[in-house]
């Protein structure tokens, strides 16, 4: 039935949880799963010296190493998860892409069947402040999506 389950995961110890049932589900199951993270793109606006905006480019290889890295932490970590719980994986890092296009993009050309992701459950003015990927990524997704909560 789900063959093809794929986890996104930020790292979080709620994502940490969203994880750990994916694991359980895909080991119960005996599917494949992808474990996947995502940074999003360099978004470097800010004041010059005259209070002026500007846009500063100056770190933007810093900002892209650093989210590198810390994406291949955040999938090590999945990844010995994975290992632990017996489960075939793989790890994807997709860079500068906001998290919900880029997951429901991966889910499109790869066959997913499955999305697991965790949320914090937020409402009102809190959710559109702080935006939920989850609700973007199950709204969108043409999969059946399973939010961890």
């Amino acid at each position: 039935m789900y063959a093809r389950i794929l986890i996104a995961t930020d790292g979080s110890a709620l994502a940490d949880q969203g994880l750990e049932q994916g694991l359980g589900l895909a080991k119960a199951l005996g599917s494949e799963v992808t474990i996947l993270t995502v940074s999003e793109p360099w978004t470097p606006l800010g004041a010059d010296a005259t209070g002026f905006a500007s846009t500063e480019f100056a770190f933007y290889d810093q900002f892209e190493q650093e989210a590198e890295k810390f994406a291949n932490a955040i999938l090590a970590d999945a990844a010995e998860a994975a290992r632990k719980a017996g489960v075939d994986h793989k790890a994807v890092y997709i860079p500068r892409k906001h998290p919900a296009d880029a997951i429901v993009d991966y889910v499109a050309a790869n066959s997913i069947d499955l999305v697991v992701m965790a949320s914090h459950g937020r409402r009102g003015v809190e959710r559109v402040l702080l935006g939920s990927q989850t609700a973007e990524v199950a709204t969108r997704s043409k999969v059946p999506v399973l939010v961890i909560r």
